[in-house]
């Protein structure tokens, strides 16, 4: 595997940060989410930080590399699209599954909205493999791939996350993006020791490290990205540093953005957590060495079928499984065996929430419209509606849902809600001018509920 290029420090580029980012000092490449860039109309804030000569790396979200299905051929079109348009050295994505259901279990098809965990087991490794390859193969540059942090923990695993991450790199020759936010939740949620997955990691495959804030509450901690981040994160941070020199390392930051100084001031703890390491006088750049046999490569037919792939009887027992945990999480039906049923509500709660808080982003107007209501009413209809498409399809969906219910039962706060879904929902545009008398009516509600 050839050496990872060298980033640098960094952070996440996000549109309510764009003037702070491009003002910060020392920041040698950012990070954007792939998914919400546009090829041909870039925003104008990446356009100038690459005049400047700061790298940009796509990262995706959607693939769900870790599902029983296959890429999505046009998933991958875009974001190699992506990488060529922004230049950049490589992209990057999750080892997760966001989606499940369909043809190959007769079902619905049902989408998390969020990075779910795979259980680390021989068939899922296998599926993983196959998946990260096709991907591998469709990419223009370098793929890197992430751990996830999990509220929950899959029954009958094989493996430690070390040695799962470790066999993954071995067979695919990826490169791994380690979030080292997420090894400090699965320390907390899962019992599972940081420092002793780092030992099992393959160092030479590290591309980058994400940092990130969270919080705890009720003895579990919530990978927020809207939050500080926690000493005990920097502390892995350094443990990592100590071992290996990252080839770079970045601050994620998604929501409740804080003043440009505090973001700055984070930035240079996390320099200040690598130097740390660094003088400890263990790191160094890694090279590839020779390590025991993990439990999954012990078995001599797996190994041999990964030649070819995963067979078709190990998709489907994975996607079997995985509907079945997103159906028990967004759907209501019973939890699968084995699961923790406390620890399955707290995640279908916090899928619930950021569906919510995710609509409201992509479809302003409702909170507007709906005003404190909002919010109950979604969770209300999340309850009972699982999310099938994407979220503007999602908020579509729940204005309909309220308007067939008679609801808002405020005559004005109803007719601007139809009038706003009939704006975006009718197979034509009922006005050319749809955007300016929207903006109007949007002005008259505000006015309202200030007169209120």
């Amino acid at each position: 595997m050839r050496r990872a290029q060298q980033l640098g420090t960094g952070i996440g580029w996000r549109p309510e940060i764009a003037g702070a980012v491009e003002a910060m000092p020392g920041i040698d490449w950012v990070e954007a989410v792939s998914e919400n860039l546009c090829p041909g109309h870039l925003p104008d804030s990446l356009v100038r930080l690459r005049e400047r000569g700061v790298t940009v790396v796509p990262h995706g979200v959607a693939l769900g590399l870790g599902g029983a299905e296959r890429p999505d051929a046009g998933r991958l079109t875009a974001l190699a699209e992506r990488a060529r348009t922004l230049g950049s050295p490589l992209v990057t994505e999750h080892i997760a599954f966001v989606r499940a259901g369909g043809p190959m279990t007769a079902s619905h098809r049902l989408e998390a909205g969020h990075l779910l965990p795979v259980p680390r087991t021989r068939d899922a490794l296998d599926v993983l493999c196959e998946n990260v390859r096709i991907a591998q193969d469709s990419l223009p540059v370098p793929l890197a791939v992430e751990n996830i942090a999990a509220l929950i923990t899959w029954p009958g695993e094989e493996v430690t996350e070390g040695q799962f991450l470790y066999e993954l790199a071995d067979r695919t020759g990826v490169r791994l993006l380690i979030d080292v936010a997420n090894l400090h939740t699965n320390h907390v949620n899962r019992g599972e020791d940081p420092a002793e997955a780092l030992g099992e990691l393959p160092l030479e495959a590290i591309a980058y490290v994400h940092v990130a804030g969270g919080f705890e509450r009720d003895g579990v901690w919530h990978d927020s990205h809207a939050h500080p981040v926690a000493q005990p994160v920097l502390d892995i941070l350094t443990d990592l540093a100590s071992r290996v020199a990252p080839p770079g390392v970045l601050l994620e930051r998604d929501e409740n953005f804080p003043a440009a100084e505090e973001l700055e001031g984070e930035v240079a703890a996390i320099r200040a957590a690598v130097e740390k390491g660094r003088v400890s006088g263990r790191a160094s750049v890694a090279a590839p060495s020779a390590r025991p046999a993990s439990p999954v490569s012990a078995a001599p037919s797996r190994a041999a079928r990964d030649e070819t792939g995963a067979d078709r009887a190990a998709r489907q027992r994975l996607a079997l499984a995985q509907t079945a945990l997103l159906s028990a999480l967004v759907a209501g039906t019973p939890a699968p065996e084995g699961f923790d049923r406390v620890r399955l509500g707290v995640q279908a709660r916090a899928l619930a929430g950021k569906r919510a808080d995710v609509v409201a982003k992509v479809a302003p107007e409702l909170p507007v419209i709906l005003g404190a209501g909002y919010r109950p009413a979604f969770l209300e209809y999340a309850r009972r509606r699982p999310m099938t498409g994407g979220y503007r399809r999602d908020a579509l969906d729940f204005a309909e849902r309220l308007l067939r219910d008679g609801r808002p039962r405020d005559d004005d706060a109803r007719r601007d809600l139809r009038e706003w879904w009939l704006e975006r929902e009718g197979p034509v545009p009922r006005t050319r001018r749809s955007g300016v008398r929207w903006a109007r009516a949007t002005g008259r509600v505000l006015l309202r509920r200030r007169a209120a």
